[in-house]
């Protein structure tokens, strides 16, 4: 079988003919333009249109809270509500006007808030403190079963809302620190009943929400932005990772978003340069058949083309880039085409 070369600009076929258009993604990035309670605005919609200039095929709408005791900041996006789901579909029709996929991520901030965003409520695996770099958060409570149960339902319920609103794809998100997170890494779970233990009764809420969504909605695509490793000693390791990949693509992910963990979204110390977490998603792209997103300070086209070509990543995300300079970045990207 012929090789055939790929670059920034080949196209991308997902399944039930859906086609992205590059291999640029615009990730979920907050904007922090909803009102206090969760709705677009007006400069939620101006925001957005402008990313649309990058040219990107897939443009993932920010991390939006699935219900309140997730609220992470104020002005934050939801999707808790069915009231929300009128001025989202504005957005998607916009989106898609403009030969892009949409997506939105879906997120409950656990125990990575303050119960002042939270009306008191702060939540989490184990009652464990989320280590950040910047500040000492506050103490979590300790979920109850029926509480998880209650977090498995939020995260279905804001993914048929997307769904109503015309998204193609949602994102669960479990990086970063997050409520999904959370239960993920060893660090903050230390449960003993079936959501803690074991790599696979720690994934088990992830991946009930999954077999949920996959089995509710069969036609919305679903992604995951998953640690490639925690960047935290004692925390997810890169073997980790490759084994919750394969059990996230055995359940029926389309994507594979992979970013860092409870280290929080911010570069890990000595790396430098552009891709400084592409190195993660390369190692988990050897494991699974689906596409794979690769992270961290991307913005030349002829970096994306280098790692694109040689099969690193199937998918780059270039964020702050793009967020500077949309047009200019549209401009780079069909620019000369290096090979």
């Amino acid at each position: 079988m012929k090789n055939i070369h790929i670059n920034r600009l080949s196209p991308l076929n997902l399944r039930d003919s859906k086609v992205l258009k590059n291999r640029i993604v615009i990730p979920p990035m907050a904007s922090a333009t909803a009102d206090q309670s969760g709705f677009i605005t007006e400069d939620t919609i101006k925001h957005y249109s402008e990313l649309t200039h990058a040219g990107a095929s897939l443009l993932m709408v920010e991390y939006s809270f699935v219900d309140l005791s997730g609220r992470s900041e104020t002005n934050q996006l939801a999707l808790s509500q069915d009231e929300q789901i009128f001025g989202l579909r504005e957005l998607t029709t916009l989106i898609k006007s403009k030969d892009m996929l949409c997506a939105i991520q879906l997120t409950h901030a656990g125990g990575k808030s303050e119960r002042s965003l939270t009306d008191g409520s702060l939540q989490s695996p184990s009652g464990i403190t989320v280590p950040v770099k910047d500040r000492e958060l506050e103490i979590p409570d300790e979920m109850n079963l029926e509480q998880i149960e209650c977090w498995k339902n939020k995260f279905i319920k804001a993914a048929h809302r997307a769904h109503a609103a015309g998204f193609d794809m949602v994102e669960l998100h479990a990086a970063h620190g997050y409520g999904l997170n959370q239960f993920l890494s060893p660090l903050t779970n230390k449960r003993k009943d079936q959501f803690g233990g074991t790599l696979v009764n720690r994934a088990r809420l992830v991946l009930e929400i999954i077999f949920a969504i996959k089995e509710q909605l069969p036609s919305l695509l679903l992604s995951i932005r998953m640690p490639g490793q925690d960047f935290s000693e004692g925390g997810l390791s890169q073997d980790d990772a490759k084994d919750l990949a394969m059990m996230f693509e055995n359940a029926g992910v389309d994507i594979l978003n992979i970013s860092s963990g409870l280290g929080g979204w911010r570069r890990p110390g000595p790396r430098t340069g552009e891709g400084y977490l592409v190195s993660e998603a390369q190692f988990i792209k050897q494991f699974v058949n689906i596409p794979v997103i690769g992270v961290g300070g991307i913005e030349s086209t002829s970096y994306i083309d280098e790692v694109i070509s040689n099969k690193k990543i199937s998918l780059a995300a270039v964020g702050r880039a793009i967020l500077k300079d949309p047009r200019r970045f549209h401009q780079q990207l069909i620019g000369e085409n290096h090979v």
